[in-house]
């Protein structure tokens, strides 16, 4: 049996994805899903995929920048699996863009949700996992967050403080036995780049893009994360196409 069997993970930014695609791998090695985004029908129609082909799966509507909204998505999860085993913080926005250029509001917008959101997620699941003294926290990261190019600064940013923030939780929480991973993808085949609102950079952004590699790709390495006995923790991974040079 695997050691996913039965886990209960919720999966945040689950409607597409990296998110969608560990959801699918997830489920197929036994997991009980928690599917939580703001697009209800592409969570509805993932939640139908799982069912049909023999998983087990519920969803929530969430925005991970409602720290109430999040305290929510936890609550439903206990309410209705007993238990959460695992949280994927994956919900993250990229709109890159020069700092000259001073995008205000997607600045706050990627603090909203690639930080913050990440914050509250944690905060979310924290109290049960602390209980049973097990549990497992898997934030998503980038290459982003270990090398800053130009028009990344806010976005590098971001994902730096996701790196220092699992680190820390990783440290504070090592003796309730609450494991943590943080997923560091370089170019991936999603829609992430559809943020950006500059058209010369999106350009070159999407030229950049044709070596992305497929989500399921992190999905499987999320799936071995989690798939490693209890006393062991899989802290970081970095995932790249090969002909990545960044």
């Amino acid at each position: 049996m695997s050691n996913t069997q039965d886990k209960v993970v919720i999966i945040t930014g689950a409607s597409s994805g990296i998110g969608e695609t560990t959801a699918k791998e997830l489920a197929s090695k036994g997991a009980k899903l928690v599917l939580a985004a703001r697009r209800e029908d592409r969570l509805k129609k993932l939640q139908e995929e799982i069912q049909n082909n023999g998983g087990e799966a519920i969803y929530k509507v969430t925005d991970v920048t409602s720290h109430e909204q999040m305290e929510e998505l936890a609550e439903y999860a206990l309410k209705e699996f007993g238990k959460i085993d695992v949280m994927v913080n994956n919900a993250g926005l990229m709109p890159l863009s020069p700092l000259h250029e001073k995008k205000i509001n997607e600045w706050d917008t990627m603090i909203d949700v690639n930080i913050k959101g990440v914050l509250y997620g944690i905060g979310a699941v924290l109290p049960s996992m602390r209980e049973r003294k097990e549990g497992h926290i898997i934030n998503v990261s980038s290459v982003a967050g270990h090398e800053v190019m130009s028009a990344s600064a806010v976005y590098s940013g971001t994902k730096f403080a996701v790196r220092a923030i699992s680190e820390g939780l990783r440290k504070e929480e090592l003796g309730n036995n609450i494991r943590t991973t943080i997923i560091s993808p370089g170019v991936v085949a999603t829609d992430l780049p559809e943020t950006i609102s500059g058209s010369e950079l999106k350009s070159a952004i999407d030229d950049f893009y044709k070596i992305a590699i497929e989500p399921n790709s992190i999905a499987r390495a999320i799936a071995f994360a989690i798939e490693q006995p209890s006393d062991v923790g899989i802290n970081e991974m970095i995932i790249r196409p090969t002909q990545q040079e960044l």
